[in-house]
């Protein structure tokens, strides 16, 4: 795959002479870096944001598309959309990236490895993905590993209402409406999903359909004097077809609830949040023959602040505490809690941006966590910067690895620290954009399944010392205001420290080249954009012992849309324009050469 590096570095030495002159768009604001509010560009860490308008662009209600857009990024799914789908960051298990969804936490504490399944979520009622690859446990505690991903559902002031129809009998619809009046304001969404599919085990042919139910909401209200109230919440309900090595006829419900409510205080001196937040997650399986379920909940409260003690100086704290619990079927209610605090110290003066901090987490069930983390940005002139960061990570051994027929109480939590350094130009939402990074980052105590434990029947263990280590590159250019390109290569070695080998289904090469024209002339077609895709990875492997090949793909993809009045707007798409048969998992099926078409409405 030694092209994938050609085409990509190729890309990235042309690309700034195309828009040299252009001005940076320093206005992104990201959350997930110090936990507070910050100017994406002020950060030492690799964190990326997509608006609305990328989202829109991509179309289709799958998350993955729009994700794989961006560096160090590599997705495994088990079939088409709806099935399990993990988002590995740099390498990092997918259990190993905490994800956010309006400031809550939503993993599914009752699975084996408390991670959020991506296939439950859906682009319909995203406005925002942010992104952060790297250990960042110092300010988001256990999970983040491999990074964060934060999402944020529509707060809007009118109606947006989508639909399209296409492949595999294909239905999804969207809207969502909110207003403001005073201090108030309230968003409301809600969206449906149904589809055929195909089947997910190649070796079958019974197809495993997908539907889903999604509700939300979004309230604020702005009480006076840098006082406010919020509350967001969501509901999804999805049901999949499944299909094991074992059997091909079980079907797997889930329904997720979350959501967080608090105050905020914010004045010139002090900012503060205090909030609530809950994640319910049911599993529920289903076959002819047998039936069974698992029941997960993390409820949490938080305090966090930036406290300014001179223009150039902050202090960034946070406390918190959550309890969490899990049964299934098999399986009696467990439960554990965890007592937080950090602190970190933000220095902000003329180009140069330093944040560095320490967090200790008290678990009760393995005791006390601490991790250090720091960051810091330069700028060198011309809209150019310097960056870098350390960062530390931790993951708590989940309540089934603990108390499970499998488990072992005596598990240490999961350790990882990573290191970085880059040179970035602009931001990627702005009008030229460049970035490169060289990342390593060192795990160990992973807990694994070990099939010796117990006298042979199994068991989890921390067995597993893990190093990755790669570098990503990345840019945004609009030569003319009709014209987009994008691109990103990453380049990832994750390897297992016992026997030297790469981790599973993790690739080493990956590359995301996009390009979108929209024209310009006034006339019926005006507002018209033509814009492709294209997405290669190299070969890797689908076992820890390396010796099931995934082999490599290249799957590309051609859109348009086109604003037919102010208010409405149809689009399409072809996805996997070449029918590439591919898989991200061994003997699991992807989705060949799909069309779809859609409607927007907005009022």
């Amino acid at each position: 795959m030694k092209c994938l590096s050609i085409v990509s570095v190729s890309f990235f030495l042309t690309a700034p002479a195309l828009a040299a002159a252009a001005p940076d768009d320093a206005t992104q604001i990201t959350v997930i870096g110090i936990g507070q509010a910050e100017r994406v560009d002020q950060s030492g860490q690799s964190i990326a944001i997509v608006g609305l308008d990328e989202i829109r662009s991509v179309q289709g209600p799958d998350i993955t598309r729009v994700l794989q857009r961006l560096p160090g990024v590599t997705i495994t799914r088990n079939g088409g959309l709806g099935a399990f789908t993990g988002v590995r960051l740099r390498g990092a298990e997918s259990e190993q990236t905490l994800v956010l969804i309006d400031g809550a936490r939503v993993a599914d504490v009752s699975s084996p490895g408390g991670g959020f399944d991506f296939g439950t979520l859906l682009t319909s009622n995203i406005e925002k993905i942010e992104l952060l690859r790297g250990s960042n446990s110092v300010v988001w505690g256990s999970d983040a590993i491999g990074g964060v991903v934060a999402v944020t559902t529509r707060q809007l002031e009118g109606i947006d209402a989508s639909a399209e129809y296409g492949a595999y009998n294909t239905f999804t619809g969207a809207a969502a409406a909110g207003f403001s009046s005073g201090g108030l304001s309230i968003a409301l969404n809600g969206g449906y999903a149904d589809s055929d599919g195909f089947s997910q085990l190649a070796s079958d042919t019974e197809k495993d359909g997908f539907n889903q139910w999604q509700a939300g909401g979004r309230l604020a209200y702005d009480v006076g004097s840098g006082l406010s109230v919020f509350a967001d919440g969501r509901f999804a309900r999805s049901k999949v077809g499944l299909d094991f090595s074992f059997a091909n006829d079980y079907v797997q419900t889930t329904r997720q609830v979350s959501g967080r409510t608090g105050v905020k205080y914010v004045s010139e001196v002090l900012d503060l949040t205090a909030a609530y937040s809950i994640a319910d997650t049911h599993r529920g399986y289903e076959s002819p023959f047998f039936a069974y379920e698992y029941n997960g909940e993390d409820q949490r409260v938080d305090l966090d602040g930036r406290w300014r003690l001179i223009p150039a100086l902050a202090l960034v704290f946070g406390a918190n505490h959550q309890w969490s619990h899990y049964d299934g079927t098999f399986d009696t209610r467990q439960a554990d809690n965890q007592s937080s605090g950090h602190a970190l110290l933000d220095y902000s003066e003329g180009g140069l941006n330093l944040a560095a901090g320490v967090r200790l987490d008290h678990h009760s069930r393995f005791g006390d966590a601490w991790t250090f983390g720091a960051n810091g940005s330069y700028a060198i002139g011309g809209g150019w910067r310097l960056r870098g960061s350390y960062g530390e990570g931790f993951k708590a051994p989940t309540l089934y690895q603990l108390f499970s027929f499998a488990g072992n109480v005596a598990l240490r939590p999961e350790r990882s620290h990573s290191y970085e350094a880059g040179i970035e130009h602009g931001d990627r939402n702005g009008p030229l954009h460049f970035a490169a990074t060289v990342f390593r980052r060192e795990s160990r105590d992973l807990i694994d399944y070990d099939v010796s434990a117990n006298g042979g029947f199994g068991g989890y263990n921390n067995v597993a010392r893990a190093r990755a280590t790669g570098f990503e590159l990345e840019g945004d250019v609009h030569p003319t205001r009709a014209i987009a390109l994008h691109a990103a290569y990453s380049y990832v070695r994750a390897e297992n420290r016992l026997t030297d080998r790469d981790l599973a289904r993790r690739p080493h090469h990956a590359v995301s080249v996009a390009a979108d024209w929209t024209n310009p002339l006034h006339g019926p077609l005006n507002g018209l954009t033509l814009g492709a895709d294209v997405r290669l990875v190299s070969d890797s492997f689908d076992d820890v012992a390396n010796t099931v090949r995934l082999d490599g793909y290249a799957v590309a993809g051609i859109h348009a849309s086109l604003p037919v009045t102010k208010t409405i707007e149809l689009f399409g798409r072809v996805e996997n324009l070449t029918d590439e048969k591919y898989q991200t998992v061994a003997a699991f099926n992807t989705p060949g050469r799909s069309a779809y078409g859609g409607m927007r409405a907005r009022f």
